[in-house]
C-alpha cells in the first residue's frame, strides 16, 4: 500500500497545552468504525459523521472504536468528550510525529506507537503513527490512514477465532499491540534481505553508489531502533504495572509480546553490526584496490625509468659521443631498452607485482 508520508505538525507557539493543531497535509479524510462484541455476538458499525457516532448507543459490553484519518480536530474533540480523554491525549494524537510511549491516566492508558513501510519499490522506509487508548471495556485506535496492520485481527474477531472474543477488551488491546509487533517482523525481514543483498555487492566494486546504499541502510536501522527501543519500554511498563483493567491471563500474553520486542531488537542490532562491518569492509576494499592500482603504476614507472635514461643520454646534442655515428647504433639502443624492459617485467612478474 502506497501513501504519502505526512508532514509533521507542531503546536503553534503561544497556544495553551492541549490545543489541537490544524489538519495534516496529505492525511486522508476521517473514517470511524465501531466494533462491539462478546464471546457469542459481533456487531460492526461504520459512521458517516461524528454526530451519527455520538448518537449511537452501544449494545454489547466490549468496544473497539477505530478512527482513520486525523484531519478534523472536531472529530477528535467529540471522541475525547465521549470517552473522557484528557486534552493532552488529543493533542498527542493530533501531532502525527510521536515517540512510542505509554501514559497512565488512571481509568485508561494512552499508547503511541509507530509502524513502518517500504515505498518506491522498496527504496524508501517511511512510518505512520498508530495510537491506542485502552480502558475498562473499550479500546480506541487512531491511524493516519488504513495501513492493513489490524486486518487479520479484525477477521479473527469477526469469525470468533482464537481468544480475542473470550477474554474481553484488555486482551483486544494486547492483540492490537501484538499485531503491530508482528508487522515489525515483516518489515525487519525486508530490511535484513536488503542488508544481505548489499553485503554480496560490497566486494564486487561494480556499483558506484554502494556507499550511499550502505549509508541509507544505516539510517534505516537507526530509525527502526528509535521506534523499537521505546516500544520495548512500553511493553516493559505494561508488564510491570498494576492496571485494574488488565486481567491476569492477559498479563501473560503481554510478557510474551515483550519477549518478541527483545527478539526484534536483537535481530536489528545484529543487522546494524553487519552494516558497520560492511562499511569497514567497503573502505578496506577501496583502499586495497587503490593500492593495487598504485602498485601497477609504480611498476610501469620503474620499467620506463631506465628506458627514459637511455633515450635521454643518446638524445643529447653532442658531436663526439660513443656509438653516435655507428651504423647499428639505433638498433642497439632499441634492443637494449627492450631487453631492460623485458628483464624488469620478468622480475616483477615473479614477485607477483604484476
Amino acid at each position: 500500500m502506497r501513501h504519502p508520508e505526512l508532514k509533521q505538525r507542531h503546536p503553534t507557539l503561544g497556544e495553551a497545552p492541549g490545543t489541537l493543531a490544524a489538519a495534516a497535509e496529505g492525511a486522508v479524510a476521517s473514517s470511524i468504525s465501531l466494533v462491539e462484541y462478546t464471546a457469542d455476538d459481533y456487531l460492526e458499525t461504520r459512521f458517516a459523521t461524528v454526530d451519527e457516532g455520538l448518537a449511537h448507543r452501544a449494545q454489547l459490553p466490549n468496544l473497539w472504536l477505530n478512527v482513520y484519518g486525523l484531519t478534523d480536530p472536531a472529530v477528535l474533540q467529540a471522541i475525547g468528550q465521549r470517552f473522557g480523554l484528557h486534552p493532552l491525549v488529543l493533542e498527542d494524537i493530533a501531532n502525527i510525529r510521536q515517540r512510542p510511549k505509554v501514559d497512565d491516566y488512571g481509568s485508561y492508558l494512552f499508547i503511541a506507537t509507530r509502524v513502518y513501510r517500504y515505498q518506491q519499490e522498496g527504496q524508501r522506509l517511511v512510518h505512520d503513527q498508530v495510537y491506542l487508548v485502552i480502558g475498562s471495556g473499550f479500546v480506541l485506535t487512531f491511524q493516519t490512514q488504513p495501513l492493513g496492520v489490524f486486518t487479520s485481527l479484525r477477521e479473527r474477531l469477526q469469525a470468533g477465532r482464537g481468544l480475542v472474543r473470550q477474554l474481553g477488551a484488555d486482551y483486544l488491546g494486547y492483540s492490537l499491540l501484538d499485531a503491530i509487533i508482528d508487522d515489525y517482523f515483516g518489515v525487519l525481514d525486508q530490511f535484513n534481505a536488503r542488508v544481505e543483498d548489499l553485503d554480496r555487492q560490497v566486494l564486487s566494486g561494480h556499483d558506484r553508489f554502494i556507499l550511499a546504499r550502505i549509508q541509507r541502510q544505516k539510517q534505516d536501522a537507526m530509525r527502526l531502533r528509535r521506534a523499537l527501543v521505546p516500544l520495548r519500554e512500553v511493553l516493559n511498563t505494561l508488564t510491570r504495572g498494576d492496571y485494574a483493567f488488565f486481567q491476569r491471563d492477559t498479563m501473560v500474553y503481554l510478557r510474551d509480546a515483550f519477549d518478541h520486542t527483545l527478539h526484534l531488537i536483537e535481530s536489528l542490532e545484529a543487522a546494524r553490526e553487519a552494516i558497520g562491518g560492511m562499511l569497514d569492509l567497503y573502505m578496506s576494499a577501496q583502499s586495497n584496490r587503490l593500492n593495487v592500482q598504485m602498485r601497477v603504476l609504480t611498476v610501469i614507472t620503474i620499467i620506463f625509468m631506465p628506458l627514459t635514461l637511455i633515450a635521454g643520454i643518446y638524445g643529447m646534442n653532442f658531436d663526439y659521443m660513443p656509438e653516435l655515428h655507428w651504423h647499428f647504433g639505433y638498433y642497439y639502443a632499441i634492443g637494449l631498452m627492450g631487453a631492460i624492459a623485458l628483464g624488469l617485467g620478468i622480475v616483477f612478474w615473479r614477485r607477483r607485482w604484476l
